[in-house]
């Protein structure tokens, strides 16, 4: 009996729930209900990006069989940027991030038929490009209509990226890649804006695909001769407070 009426009860409040939320979502307070009407808005801008290397073989690769494998596996960064927002009308905008800071740390791992151990190496070797990037995006951004305090959006751009930490032109004693400091790149992504009583803050996702080949080829390097092109790849988590 006492089982039956408890089972009933469960019923009726799962039955009820929706309603609740449906009233709650209904008289919920509209914050900052003139934010969308301004042509300019400022924010700060942090991310966590994982990145990785797409990798073309050289001819070289398949003539010389001391490596067997190289691939980039996706290793975690940090970001941070200003976010200016310009009202172009109601559904569409231009955004940038005028001082976007982005640091990463991709790596190149190898797998090795015939390890020389007199330079210590293993089997598989991994060599690590560590990058500290200056960028500046420009992109569209395409938002739906407000829902009382959640808006939705998609953005589609292009960046350029210069590597201040890039290793062309320096002296490679360890055999490892040579890589160029510009490179340009199409983004895209999805975000969405919770407007809060004080602020809005926009959580984000963005992929990021490099269009040019930022291997600087370099046929003495053991590690270099075997790749014909190197293209950037991304993808950011990214919280936005306006």
């Amino acid at each position: 009996m006492y089982a039956s009426v408890k089972t009933k009860i469960v019923i009726i409040c799962i039955l009820i729930s929706p309603s609740i939320a449906f009233t709650q979502l209904r008289n919920q307070n509209i914050h900052q209900p003139e934010y969308d009407d301004k042509v300019v808005h400022l924010g700060l801008n942090f991310g966590i990006n994982y990145s990785h290397y797409n990798i073309l073989h050289s001819s070289k690769f398949l003539l010389f069989d001391s490596v067997q494998v190289v691939e980039s596996n996706n290793n975690v960064g940090l970001n941070v940027a200003w976010a200016v927002n310009l009202r172009l009308g109601k559904y569409l905008a231009i955004r940038t991030h005028p001082a976007d800071i982005t640091y990463t740390e991709k790596a190149f791992i190898y797998s090795l038929k015939t390890p020389d151990f007199l330079k210590q190496e293993d089997s598989v070797v991994t060599k690590k490009v560590e990058g500290i990037s200056f960028a500046i995006p420009v992109q569209l951004k395409f938002a739906s209509d407000r829902i009382k305090n959640f808006r939705v959006y998609i953005i589609a751009g292009a960046r350029v990226d210069y590597d201040m930490a890039a290793n062309v032109g320096k002296k490679l004693t360890d055999e490892v890649v040579a890589l160029k400091r510009l490179d340009f790149s199409v983004e895209g992504g999805i975000g969405f804006h919770f407007y809060l009583p004080f602020i809005v803050v926009t959580p984000e996702v963005k992929i990021t695909n490099g269009l040019r080949n930022v291997l600087s080829k370099n046929d003495n390097l053991k590690y270099a001769n075997i790749i014909d092109k190197i293209n950037a790849r991304g993808v950011t988590f990214s919280l936005t407070f306006e």
